[in-house]
Parts: C-alpha cells; structure tokens; sequence
C-alpha cells in the first residue's frame, strides 16, 4: 500500500500528559521500529489529522463507544514486514484530537491485549476529562 499523502491538516494532533508530565502514547510510538513508527506517524498527518472522527467513515477507524476511537494503520507489504498499529484517541475543543494510547495488533494480536488497551485508554481519557474540568472552574 504506497503512504497516504499528507494534506492540510483540519485537526490538530496532541499527545494526552498525565498530571506527572507523562506522554504514554508518544512514549510507545518512540518504542516501535523505526519503519512502524514512521509509517503510523506519516498515516496519523495524512489522514487522522485531516479527517478526524470521520476515519471511523473508512477502513482507518472505529468507533469504541464513550468518545474513544481506534484509528488502524494496516500495512501487509511495508518494507521490514508487516504493520498493523492500533491507535486510541478522542475528538475534543474545537478540531482537536487526543492521542490516549495504542498498541501493535501484529505483536500482540490476542484479545485480551487489545481489550487491556482500550480500558488503559478510557482510564486515559476519563482522567483528561476531570482534569479538563477542573481547569475550566
């Protein structure tokens, strides 16, 4: 699959911060391979970056259900082998998009993984939303 091309961006990408300064979801996209990280990072500016919660319209997302969505990143002839990433966000203030967390589905394709993932992200965003709150008393 050659690698979508970038576009405007309508959407502004952020990475969620614990209360700690932490940025889980940037720290495991750091983690991947090179030619993973890369590609999720080149597929998030091309297409979730400008289309937001409507990827969840494509083959590039899901809805999750509580404001969480999966943006999937699925790549069977990258060089290097095989991508399939998994990344978690939320649509929030005005076209702004929450990275909460994500995981590698080709390392870790049980369900259990992925369903430890999605709590892990909900923690993420019910966390984001009180602190949010709060802030804006």
């Amino acid at each position: 699959m050659p690698p979508p091309q970038r576009r405007e961006s309508s959407f502004e990408l952020e990475f969620y911060e614990t209360a700690y300064g932490d940025q889980p979801a940037r720290r495991w996209m750091k983690d991947l391979l090179p030619t993973k990280r890369r590609a999720l990072g080149m597929a998030m500016d091309a297409v979730l970056a400008h289309e937001g919660v409507g990827v969840c319209e494509t083959k590039w997302g899901k809805p999750l259900g509580g404001g969480l969505y999966e943006f999937r990143l699925r790549d069977d002839d990258a060089p290097g082998g095989r991508i399939l990433l998994r990344a978690f966000f939320h649509p929030f203030g005005e076209r702004r998009i929450l990275i909460l967390g994500g995981y590698d589905k080709g390392e870790h394709p049980g369900k259990g993984f992925q369903e430890s993932q999605i709590e892990q992200s909900r923690k993420r965003l019910r966390d984001f939303l009180v602190r949010s709150q709060q802030r804006s008393k």
